[in-house]
């Protein structure tokens, strides 16, 4: 796989985006396409494919994503009524951007997990 995603450019800031929140482990932004009032991406700065990918040596970086989600959470808004975390794996579980990446949705109700 390829060591540049859109995702990457955007990290870099090579792509105009408003970016939410970053550090020396993850970026943050709005997705271009929100599902929600809230939908931001969380990812890390550093190319990780798929979360089959993930190693040992990733832990700390997966764990500011959660932490930077609720503190992302809280500033939106929507810590108290609710949201959701997702991460999509391959085709199947509907990755189109081999980056992963975590979405944060909410600012209304998201109804059931999967429609099916």
């Amino acid at each position: 796989m390829s060591e540049e995603t859109i995702f990457s450019k955007i990290i870099r800031q090579e792509i105009p985006t408003e970016l939410v929140y970053q550090d020396d482990l993850v970026t943050a932004f709005r997705d271009i396409s929100p599902r929600a009032p809230t939908h931001i991406l969380i990812v890390p700065n550093i190319l990780i494919p798929t979360i089959n990918d993930v190693e040992t040596e990733h832990e700390l970086t997966l764990g500011r994503m959660v932490v930077v989600a609720k503190k992302l959470a809280a500033k939106e808004g929507i810590s108290e009524q609710g949201y959701r975390l997702i991460f999509n794996c391959n085709q199947h579980g509907g990755q189109e951007v081999f980056h992963i990446h975590m979405h944060l949705l909410g600012g209304k109700p998201l109804g059931p997990m999967l429609a099916i």
